[in-house]
């Protein structure tokens, strides 16, 4: 689970099917990547590094650590 996106997603009150649209993907493949079910691809993880104002390496948890291992 990429925890700090969803953190500062919910913080900004960004719903799911609003970041599909930011992404152009579906609400339901959203979640799934933000659940770590699936990978955000380098240009997904730029795009929401720029939606935040943040550099991705401050959003997106290595493989390993994304499911609290």
């Amino acid at each position: 689970m990429q925890e700090k996106l969803l953190i500062l997603r919910k913080n900004k009150n960004i719903t799911i099917k609003k970041m599909g649209e930011i992404l152009k993907i579906a609400p339901k493949t959203y979640s799934e990547k933000e659940r770590g079910l699936a990978e955000f691809t380098q240009d997904e993880m730029f795009e929401i590094g720029r939606k935040f104002n943040l550099n991705i390496d401050q959003i997106f948890l290595p493989r390993g650590h994304q499911k609290g291992d």
